[in-house]
């Protein structure tokens, strides 16, 4: 009887068939996966030049703050102005506030509350970096926020100085 069982497993048609079957499916499953990484992979950098690209520096004295830039006319306008140093005037010990060489296209909104780290653009051409929190009834176009405020009020200082605004 041994003889004849080891025979019939080895001879069962029905089991080819169903072996070949599954086996489909996991390739599938699996140029699936590799497809949808590889589209992951190649958004990755899209995605992530979203979140670099729109990056610079203002550099005050010897110390450099990145800004992320704000997805707007206005942010892409001034970009297009860099590098550019400007001697930025202290106004209500709360903002550095400087002329454009240019006007900027401007979209201006109540923010209600100003942060501390807001780069903005009042009306066309004054470019504005505030360095403390408050409440204003002003309007502004927002052109980015500084990224990591901790040092700004203190190396901005309370008078005139120099910043100067880069991509890199």
């Amino acid at each position: 009887g041994m003889a004849l069982s080891i025979h019939r497993t080895s001879n069962i048609d029905p089991h080819q068939v169903r072996g070949k079957r599954p086996f489909r499916w996991p390739s599938l499953l699996y140029s699936a996966l590799v497809l949808g990484s590889y589209i992951m992979m190649n958004d990755a950098p899209s995605a992530s030049s979203i979140t670099e690209k729109p990056r610079m520096w203002m550099t005050v004295g010897e110390q450099p703050f990145a800004i992320t830039l704000t997805d707007n006319a206005a942010a892409r306008a001034f970009v297009t102005l860099l590098p550019l140093t400007l001697e930025m005037s202290d106004l209500n010990s709360n903002e550095k506030y400087a002329s454009l060489p240019g006007a900027l296209p401007c979209k201006a909104s109540k923010p209600g509350t100003i942060h501390a780290g807001d780069l903005m653009l009042y009306g066309t051409d004054t470019l504005v970096v505030f360095y403390s929190t408050f409440k204003s009834k002003y309007a502004y176009t927002r052109l980015g926020r500084v990224d990591d405020t901790a040092n700004l009020a203190q190396v901005l200082g309370r008078h005139a100085v120099k910043v100067t605004f880069s991509q890199n």
